[in-house]
């Protein structure tokens, strides 16, 4: 990622793909289920589905715990917003309507297997990167693009464990995960 210059108030972005030898169905099984991204994270700790929900629809929501060394521990109740198997899933963070981050993941058939992007906005409400932001306005451009750096890294990372999930189920044929 190269320097933007960004300001939060300016929604920053993010985003990140991998090439997966296996179709959409099966890479969708694994982005879908919300629960298993904890053991993909090093940041989310853990998601509860709310509502008595036990996966994704529109309108559904979850609690995320997350942990990061610098900013501490909190939750956040994330809303989906957009659910179009085995295409599109996206959520945003508390407000819908004023979310303090959206997060996407999108599927696309690409040479017998599947182009799985992730991508993410900053805001445009108020994180708990806000604080540090209001602690230091003089470096509120580093820290969005610290933060940033920090999201494309973890971002990576998920994908790539999910490229390895998808495609040892692929090769070994297990008909499900």
């Amino acid at each position: 990622m190269e320097w933007t210059g960004a300001r939060y108030a300016d929604r920053p972005t993010v985003e990140v793909s991998t090439w997966i030898a296996a179709p959409p169905a099966r890479v969708w099984a694994l982005v879908a289920d919300i629960e298993l991204m904890p053991q993909l994270s090093a940041e989310l700790q853990s998601v509860q589905w709310l509502d008595g929900r036990s996966g994704p629809a529109l309108g559904a929501r979850f609690v995320g715990r997350s942990k990061h060394d610098a900013l501490g521990e909190w939750a956040t109740t994330s809303h989906i917003v957009e659910y179009d198997p085995p295409q599109v899933l996206a959520w945003a963070v508390e407000d819908p309507q004023h979310p303090t981050a959206v997060w996407r993941f999108t599927l696309e058939p690409q040479d017998g297997g599947t182009l799985l992007g992730e991508w993410m906005q900053m805001g445009p409400a108020r994180s708990g990167l806000s604080f540090a932001i209001d602690r230091m306005p003089d470096k509120e451009q580093k820290i969005v693009f610290v933060r940033l750096r920090e999201f494309e890294a973890g971002m990576t990372a998920t994908l790539e464990a999910v490229k390895e999930l998808a495609e040892s189920a692929q090769t070994s044929g297990k008909a499900s995960l």
